[in-house]
């Protein structure tokens, strides 16, 4: 199979698992306790172009859709990253670069960019720093089952 393939199913898939991970956290603390929904939600807000009213109304469809666009060109990405790191089929080798990937990708695209976008700090978040580790934790867990699909479907 192509590695952009296989990089775009385990990114589906480690995105629904991260999704499912991430609704205890939305539903304790609402979109504000779920970082990449949080941005996702302004960021549909401003694309189409909503009033006010309509702003603070959840718009799951946009979430969802550059969630899932999101993690699915992050998946895609990962294969080829892979391959120039090692050159064997290992599960616990995938999982654990996997692991890597999702820290990674934590810090270089949701730490920089969750202010500018959110107005909320990650490290000063109004709820605490429960939310940060909740998004960490979801980008972990979508990372190890990235590098399982991949190399399992390889």
């Amino acid at each position: 199979m192509y590695p952009a393939i296989e990089g775009l199913i385990g990114g589906i898939i480690s995105t629904a698992a991260m999704t499912l991970s991430e609704i205890p956290s939305w539903k304790r603390w609402g979109l504000h306790g779920v970082f990449e929904w949080h941005e996702n939600q302004i960021i549909t807000t401003h694309l189409l172009h909503l009033s006010d009213a309509k702003r603070n109304k959840n718009h799951f469809k946009g979430v969802f859709f550059f969630h899932f666009l999101n993690g699915s060109l992050a998946g895609i990405v990962f294969p080829y990253i892979v391959s120039f790191l090692i050159h064997s089929t290992n599960i616990l080798s995938f999982s654990f670069l996997g692991l890597i990937y999702g820290v990674v990708l934590w810090i270089l695209t949701l730490v920089p960019i969750h202010k500018p976008i959110t107005g909320f700090s990650p490290w000063n978040h109004p709820l605490g720093h429960l939310p940060a580790l909740a998004s960490l934790s979801g980008h972990i867990l979508y990372g190890i089952v990235l590098g399982h699909v991949v190399v399992l479907i390889k």
